[in-house]
């Protein structure tokens, strides 16, 4: 796992490092970190033309101690200084010192650059650029782009980006992973992100990234001992005579997530029945009555009376429950089904379904997760271009793969089955959810590369997904 750090923590570490090491030597290593980095993207540095965007502050120095570097490597290094008053005055001399350049801050000038370093704004700022920076970020959007430790207009605490903003081909960023690099639209802005080692003290993350390794150590494997009921299983109350597809596809997925075996107990038991010969189909049963490991209930059930009545249901059982779609409306008007609970609770909402649990997500995603999950004593997974699991003690996860293709007609189905697999396999509760994001974002990936998927393409694409990771 790669941990995830705030913007408090971060300044945090480096003034407790700041305060042990000779003044400027942080900044030395962050600089020849960010060279390094750049002369590799390069390949020749010798003759290269480099052009620093430079802000105040220490992110402009780190641009400027690093364009020194590699001036003193043969590159054709020229700064533009946004506050020339403000410049950092060490690594502009040090600029100047290795035969470097300063520019008027001039878009034109950017044309024709091999590389551009950003280093307008550091992790200091907030979302969007103002002034000379608007024209300089969209000239830099034609030239290969290295941020430095953020791209300029991102928010680092959330990921947030105004209408201008740099976006990076490569972030190079120091100590730690930044919230915003992860999240939102920093996450795009980023590009790829290299960190950077510069002896950070950091205290054990709250934010992680969980990482193919990780989720290869959760996912179940049966050995010798285990037969269809330890290997876990799932009941599942998704699909009806309206949207039957929506519990085939969340049925199937729990067969595909490892499953020993699945229960069927929604109302549209016919089509599950002819689609999938191999779950146990109930009928006139309500859903405590049957033994499980853990209950999947909502995608396709619709919010009447006969569908209030199955949530509630379900929600008086004594084991973990994923909540999603449908059944997210339901506990919006019934929280107390939540609330009375003993057992495990997860709710996988999108952006709309956050919105009927609490107020309308704003720029802060991960700290609206977080409340929400604190507030119900429930972990709640939003869905997203970078999905967000946080359990109650505000441990949270995000995820790293997936695609934009993932939004698509039941590819949440898909996902609600295949977490409730995992669940039943004993996995602990908010790791189960973040391990079947990265699943199904892995899954997603796959049935993309051949063009537009379906639910079904991605759900197809569940055991080479698993294939893949537990091989890495």
């Amino acid at each position: 796992m790669r941990g995830v750090y705030s913007v408090a923590e971060i300044r945090a570490a480096e003034d407790e490092l700041m305060a042990r090491l000779p003044d400027g030597v942080l900044m030395q290593r962050a600089a020849h970190g960010l060279s390094i980095e750049c002369a590799r993207l390069l390949g020749s540095v010798y003759g290269a033309r480099i052009v620093l965007l430079v802000g105040a502050g220490n992110n402009g120095g780190d641009a400027l101690f690093a364009g020194a570097r590699l001036a003193r490597r043969g590159a054709r290094v020229s700064a533009m200084l946004l506050e020339p008053g403000r410049a950092h005055s060490a690594g502009l001399a040090a600029l100047r010192q290795a035969g470097g350049r300063v520019l008027a801050a001039s878009p034109g000038e950017l044309a024709g650059a091999d590389l551009v370093i950003d280093g307008i704004v550091g992790i200091g700022g907030r979302a969007g650029l103002r002034g000379v920076a608007v024209a300089l970020a969209e000239a830099a959007a034609d030239v290969f782009t290295v941020a430095v430790d953020v791209p300029s207009g991102v928010d680092a605490d959330t990921g947030a980006a105004g209408e201008s903003v740099i976006r990076a081909d490569v972030t190079v960023t120091f100590g730690a992973l930044k919230t915003g690099l992860v999240l939102g639209a920093g996450r795009a802005c980023a590009g790829e992100v290299h960190l950077v080692d510069i002896g950070l003290d950091l205290p054990a993350p709250s934010v992680e990234v969980l990482e193919a390794h990780d989720v290869a150590a959760l996912l179940p494997v049966p050995d010798s001992s285990d037969d269809k009921y330890t290997r876990g299983v799932v009941g599942v109350v998704a699909g009806s005579a309206s949207y039957p597809g929506a519990g085939v596809l969340a049925t199937a997925a729990a067969t595909r997530g490892g499953a020993g075996m699945v229960r069927y107990a929604g109302t549209a038991a016919d089509v599950v029945r002819g689609d999938l010969a191999g779950v146990v189909v109930h009928t006139d049963t309500w859903p405590s009555e049957l033994r499980v490991q853990s209950w999947v209930v909502g995608p396709g059930i619709g919010t009447n009376d006969a569908a209030s009545a199955l949530v509630e249901d379900v929600l008086s059982t004594d084991v973990p429950v994923l909540i999603d779609a449908d059944a997210i409306t339901i506990v919006a008007e019934r929280r107390d089904l939540i609330a009375k609970r003993s057992a495990a609770t997860v709710l996988t909402p999108h952006d709309r379904e956050f919105a009927r649990l609490a107020d309308p997500l704003g720029a802060d995603r991960l700290g609206a997760v977080r409340a929400l999950a604190a507030e119900l004593g429930a972990v709640v997974l939003l869905k997203g271009d970078a999905t967000i699991v946080a359990s109650p003690d505000g441990a949270a996860w995000v995820n790293a793969t997936g695609t934009p293709w993932l939004g698509t007609a039941g590819s949440g189905d898909v996902l609600s089955g295949l977490i409730g697999s995992l669940l039943a396999a004993g996995i602990p509760t908010a790791l189960a959810a973040a391990a079947g994001a990265y699943v199904h974002g892995v899954a997603g990936q796959l049935a993309a590369a051949d063009g537009p998927p379906s639910a079904p393409d991605i759900l197809a694409a569940l055991r080479e997904a698993q294939r893949i990771i537990t091989a890495t």
